[in-house]
Parts: structure tokens; sequence; C-alpha cells
């Protein structure tokens, strides 16, 4: 049976948080507050974990989840690097709504999924999920929902698609504006042997982060709009 805890409650925050990181290290699906949706989070390391993320959801292999991260620092150990822009966009929006797609770390031992060799990043906002992160490492983490459904804002709308499928769920209270992240492909930009394109970052998903900021601090370098980007569903 699942365990509910009030983070607003500071002794219920810290048995939440306790129980959390204990059913991460089992291998079990936790629910956390971020500063966007809530997210149903695992150990991003354990196949059989991302595996249960996946099926709770009723999602495939070919959706694997992205990545939270508790500090900037991380991302050089998941990604094969960071571009210079990349950092640009780490530091106007990192912790908060934007989600970075880049090719993955080759010495990375772990399966989200069928990722064709890239890691959705994100540092999200909130003391919960960066405490949480802290202790933890590195958490596959989707929208706390059934697969075609809206993302869930509080905890109990959560547990209604969830269910027991998520051992322990950290309410946090209502998410801010309840819009997910902004997912946008980086990869371009890490060199490549002869690719002739010049790069340029793509929006995946409109979100948080709007495409007016983003072309703020990219510049040239964010594709042309063409056809409007999905509008933001599935993951936090």
């Amino acid at each position: 049976m699942s365990s509910i805890f009030d983070c607003g409650d500071e002794s219920q925050l810290l048995a939440g948080m306790r129980h959390a990181r204990q059913a991460i290290s089992r291998g079990e699906l936790i629910v956390i507050p971020t500063d966007t949706v809530y997210g149903v989070a695992a150990d991003a390391f354990s196949p059989t974990a991302v595996q249960r993320l996946l099926d709770a959801k009723g999602r495939g292999r070919d959706q694997p989840p992205p990545v939270l991260i508790g500090s900037p620092e991380t991302l050089v150990a998941l990604a094969e690097s960071v571009p210079e822009p990349v950092q640009r966009l780490i530091d106007a929006f990192w912790p908060g709504g934007l989600t970075i797609v880049l090719p993955a770390q080759p010495s990375l031992v772990w399966d989200l999924g069928e990722t064709k060799g890239t890691v959705a990043v994100r540092m999200p906002e909130g003391r919960v999920a960066l405490e949480l992160l802290a202790e933890t490492g590195p958490l596959a983490v989707s929208s706390a929902n059934l697969t075609g459904h809206p993302a869930a804002v509080s905890a109990a709308e959560a547990e209604q698609m969830l269910g027991d499928s998520v051992a322990v769920y950290l309410d946090g209270g209502p998410s801010g504006e309840g819009v997910a992240s902004t997912i946008i492909d980086a990869t371009s930009l890490v060199t490549r042997g002869g690719e002739a394109d010049a790069p340029q970052v793509r929006i995946l998903r409109q979100g948080a982060v709007s495409r007016a900021q983003l072309e703020e601090i990219l510049g040239d370098l964010l594709e042309p709009e063409s056809a409007p980007a999905p509008e933001a569903d599935g993951d936090s």
C-alpha cells in the first residue's frame, strides 16, 4: 500500500523524504512535486525501476523518460559534452522549466529506453525535489499521470491515476502554473565529423520557457519557427 506524506508538515516531510529515499534504493517508484507538474520518479541507473515507471504510465520504451538532476555540474557526467550555448541556457533557466536533450555520455551504464544515444536532462526548482536529488542522484522522472491523461498538478490527482504502482507520494500542494517544461534538442551543437548542416537548437515541446526567452539567449542558433511545437504534455 502506498504512503502519502504532507510536505507542508516538517515532521511528515522528514519522514516522507526518508521513505522516498528507501523506495528509490529498492527500485520502487515515488511521486514528487516539482516546479512544473508532479513527477513519478525512479532510479535512473536501475533498468528494472525505469521499466516499472514506463509500465505504470502505460508507455513504451520508445518514449524514454527525462532525467532530473540536483545541480548543473551533474550534467557533465551525463552528457557527452556541454556546448557553450547550452551553458548559457543553463545559466539563464536552471533551476527551472527547461529540459535539454544532448548526446549521452558513452560510458554511462543505464537503460532509459530507446534514447538513440541521447539524454534529456532538467534541473528542477523546489526544496523537496532538489533535496531528494542531492541524496539519490539522478532520477528518471516523467509526469505523474497515465499516458494520454493530463499531467497531475496535485498528489491526489497522481494517486488517482497511478495508485499502488507508486510506493511513496510526497504532497507539496498544488503545482504553480501546472505547465510542464519546455523540451529542446541541442544535440546538433555537439561537434560530429561529416555533418554539413549548421547546428541549430530545435524546440521539441512548448512549455514553461517561451520561444521568445530561448531566442533571447540563442539568437540565430534557435531553429526558425515553422509548424508550432507540441504543447507541453507527458513529462515534467
